[in-house]
């Protein structure tokens, strides 16, 4: 994983959920964690890793991930066994 990876990875963890982090960036994430990504209906991404599925929606029209996404995004990795 590149530090790049790293750091975001740092940035779902960190508490309080920052409201910054950009959805482009977290997907970039995914793909270094091996996990599989496809597209669904409008926004939304299945995301499969380690045996865990999740849907999300990619924000619009902004560019970076709401803190609910966030949060939410943090426990589908906590699942999937990925901490920093």
């Amino acid at each position: 994983m590149k530090k790049k990876h790293s750091k975001v990875l740092q940035a779902i963890y960190e508490k309080p959920v920052r409201s910054n982090v950009l959805w482009t960036d977290i997907e970039a994430l995914l793909v270094a964690l091996g996990a599989e990504l496809s597209e669904g209906r409008g926004s939304r991404v299945r995301i499969a890793l380690n045996e865990v599925r999740a849907v999300f929606h990619r924000p619009h029209p902004q560019k970076e991930t709401d803190k609910g996404a966030l949060v939410a995004m943090r426990r589908f990795l906590q699942e999937a066994g990925i901490k920093p």
